[in-house]
C-alpha cells in the first residue's frame, strides 16, 4: 500500500495551501501522483462550496491597490464567513494577490475568469474554500483612474479607500493619504453635493422638517429652517465639506487649497466590510 512521504506531503501542501492531513489523504488516494491529489484537493472544494452555498459571508478583508505609476486604483472585498478567518495569514495574502491581478481586469466578471496559479480566479475561491472550510467569494470590486491615485487601508483589513487627484504637484503623496484616510474615516454619501441623488437630499429634507414640526416649529418657517440643516448634512457627508480630520476647523476644501489651489479631487472610492 502506497504511503506518502513527510517530503511529499509537504511540497504537496506548499503547491496547493491544504493542510497536511488533507494532502496526505489526497496523496494516499491518487497513490501518489501530485496532479491527481491536486484534482482531487478542488474536487473537496466544490463540495464543501456547494454544501456552503447559502452561509452568509460577512467578514472578510478589503485590499487596495494602486500601479506602479499611481495612475490607477482597484480596491476588492474577498468575503467569508467567520473574523477567524478572516485574519488568517493565508486569506489575506489571497486577497492581496486578487487586488494585485485586479489592475489588469476591467470588471469583476474579468477578474474572475482571469488566471492566478493556472486556474480561473472562480476555480481558486472554490479551492480555497475546500482548503479553509468557509464560504469564499469576491464580494466587491471597484477601480479608478486618475493623473495621481492613492489608496489607504485601514488596521485589520476591514475598510479601504481609493482617492483620484487631478495633477500630481510635488508633495502630493502626503495629501492624498490623508484624504484617503478622510474617506475611511468619515464614509462620504460623493465627492460634491451633485454626486448625492436628488431623491436622497429630498427625503432628507422632509425628514428635518419633521423633527422640526416635532420642536414645534411654526409651519411657516420650516423650509427655511430646514435649508439651514440641510447644509449641516451636506458638510458632514459631501467630502469636500466635510471637516477636516486632522484639523476640524477647516473642511478638505480649505486644505486642498492651502496646499494647492488648482488641485482637485476627480473622485473616490470607499469599501468596508
Amino acid at each position: 500500500m502506497y504511503q506518502a512521504t513527510a517530503a511529499e506531503i509537504n511540497a504537496l501542501r506548499k503547491k496547493s495551501g491544504a493542510g497536511m492531513m488533507d494532502c496526505k489523504k489526497a496523496l494516499i488516494e491518487a497513490i501518489g501522483d501530485v496532479d491527481k491529489a491536486i484534482e482531487l484537493l478542488r474536487r473537496k472544494g466544490k463540495k464543501i462550496a456547494a454544501s456552503r452555498s447559502g452561509q452568509e459571508t460577512n467578514q472578510g478583508a478589503v485590499i487596495a491597490k494602486v500601479n506602479p505609476g499611481c495612475t490607477l486604483g482597484t480596491v476588492i472585498t474577498l468575503s467569508c464567513e467567520t473574523d477567524f478567518v478572516a485574519k488568517n495569514e493565508n486569506f489575506v495574502k489571497l486577497a492581496n494577490d486578487l487586488a494585485e491581478k485586479a489592475l489588469s481586469c476591467d470588471t469583476k466578471e474579468t477578474l474572475l475568469n482571469s488566471l492566478l496559479d493556472g486556474i480561473s480566479v472562480q476555480d481558486k475561491l472554490i479551492e480555497q474554500t475546500g482548503i479553509i472550510g468557509e464560504k469564499i467569494n469576491l464580494s466587491a470590486f471597484e477601480k479608478l483612474q486618475a493623473p495621481f491615485v492613492s489608496f489607504y487601508i485601514h488596521i485589520g483589513n476591514k475598510i479601504a479607500t481609493l482617492v483620484g487627484f487631478s495633477s500630481t504637484p510635488v508633495g502630493v503623496e502626503d495629501v492624498a493619504k490623508d484624504i484617503a484616510m478622510q474617506i475611511a474615516a468619515m464614509p462620504p454619501l460623493g465627492l460634491d453635493k451633485k454626486d448625492v441623488p436628488t431623491e436622497l437630499i429630498e427625503k432628507e429634507f422632509e425628514i428635518i422638517k419633521d423633527q422640526l414640526r416635532k420642536e414645534g416649529k411654526p409651519e411657516q418657517i420650516l423650509d427655511q429652517i430646514a435649508q439651514g440643516r440641510l447644509k449641516k448634512f451636506f458638510s458632514e457627508n459631501i467630502l469636500i465639506y466635510q471637516a477636516f480630520i486632522k484639523d476640524y476647523k477647516i473642511s478638505v476644501a480649505d486644505y486642498l487649497r492651502n496646499f494647492d489651489s488648482n488641485l482637485k479631487i476627480v473622485g473616490f472610492r470607499r469599501l468596508s466590510i
